[in-house]
């Protein structure tokens, strides 16, 4: 498929390259429009996945009495758990920062599912009808709420290893917390689906408007729900007036009664890419170069880091849209599939590398 993989030479490199290449994904398909990149971007977008999933919801309050929401993916047959058992992989999944749950997602879900992984989907404070209980929203590079929820997995499952995969924008919370974590980071390998890497860069660009309108509009029927509450903290009518998810992003975060902020500050604690030297978790970045949403490669990929850091793998692909990466026949994403032959390749080599340095495996 003309994908090539950037990183710094090492043992793990050597043996993704190895399991990449063996496996068919990558090798799959054609996609009949392959430099219609707008268009694989809609059918991410709008497709819902076949079957509809079944989801439990479990809400999860904050040290400050806030609310996030956990979806456990129980499959399109009822059954809580699905094929997982109590030491099955717990795959975290994280939408976008609009908290748009996509039809692609859940179907990534799904093929976990099927695979004996235990699937279970991140939602913000008042994203995705998640209650919001104080009038405080979360950031974009913010991970001190995906700390919370994270803990409480690793105390729900304790003998399972915990993975951890983001869509599109919501990549900058993921990447804000492997920096901010480090080796405390409890997950064991992670994955970023079309990531956007540089915040400010992203939000101050000119997007594709069959993107940021949808979340735009997205992202404000959501807040209207808490325009009481929201009100005692920013200004309602300049806030759903918005014309751009800057503007919109600005107003919530920056002009706010209480602790106003410049959009230059914001970003120095937001930037998802802050602390990116300190991320200890083997991290696969499935990226396109015709991506319209991220942008031109060049100003968009921080190349540097992947060559520098042996905890970053840049997958590129010359075709594939924003989190498209489309095919013909059953799952239509064969990014869904590369990834979760990723995490079977660094689970596979972990292991290797426990027996042959005789170290006990974590509790």
């Amino acid at each position: 498929g003309h994908c090539r993989l950037l990183c710094k030479p090492s043992a793990l490199a050597q043996h993704l390259v190895r399991s990449l290449g063996r496996s068919a994904v990558l090798r799959g398909g054609r996609w009949p429009w392959p430099h219609w990149p707008q268009l694989q971007m809609l059918q991410q977008l709008l497709q819902p996945p076949e079957p509809e999933p079944v989801v439990a919801r479990e809400l999860l309050q904050l040290p400050d009495a806030g609310l996030v929401a956990l979806d456990w993916l129980v499959g399109p047959w009822g059954a809580a758990g699905g094929v997982g058992g109590v030491s099955s992989p717990v795959l975290l999944l994280i939408p976008n920062a609009a908290g748009k749950v996509t039809g692609g997602l859940l179907q990534l879900g799904l093929r976990a599912l099927e695979r004996g992984f235990i699937p279970v989907i991140f939602n913000r404070r008042g994203h995705n009808g998640c209650p919001l209980t104080t009038p405080r929203l979360q950031p974009f590079g913010d991970p001190g709420d995906l700390r919370e929820a994270v803990t409480y997995l690793r105390c729900r499952h304790p003998a399972a290893s915990l993975l951890a995969v983001s869509e599109g924008s919501g990549s900058g919370l993921l990447l804000a917390y492997l920096g901010e974590s480090g080796s405390s980071s409890g997950l064991a390998a992670a994955a970023c689906l079309s990531p956007i890497f540089r915040g400010r860069d992203w939000f101050e660009a000119a997007m594709p408007w069959l993107y940021e309108w949808p979340l735009l509009l997205h992202l404000k029927q959501g807040l209207s729900r808490y325009a009481g509450a929201l009100a005692e903290v920013v200004d309602m009518d300049r806030l759903l007036g918005s014309r751009s998810l800057r503007e919109l992003e600005e107003t919530l975060f920056c002009r706010t009664r209480s602790r106003p902020t410049s959009w230059e500050s914001y970003w120095e604690r937001n930037e998802p890419l802050r602390d990116a030297d300190e991320a200890a978790v083997p991290v696969l970045c499935l990226c396109s170069a015709d991506d319209p949403v991220r942008g031109p490669p060049a100003q968009s990929l921080p190349r540097e880091l992947f060559r520098s850091s042996p905890y970053f793998f840049l997958l590129l692909t010359p075709h594939g849209g924003h989190c498209g990466f489309p095919r013909r026949g059953p799952g239509r994403c064969w990014a869904h599939e590369a990834v979760l032959e990723y995490f079977r390749a660094v689970a596979e080599f972990l292991r290797t590398e426990e027996r042959r340095k005789g170290l006990p495996r974590p509790r």
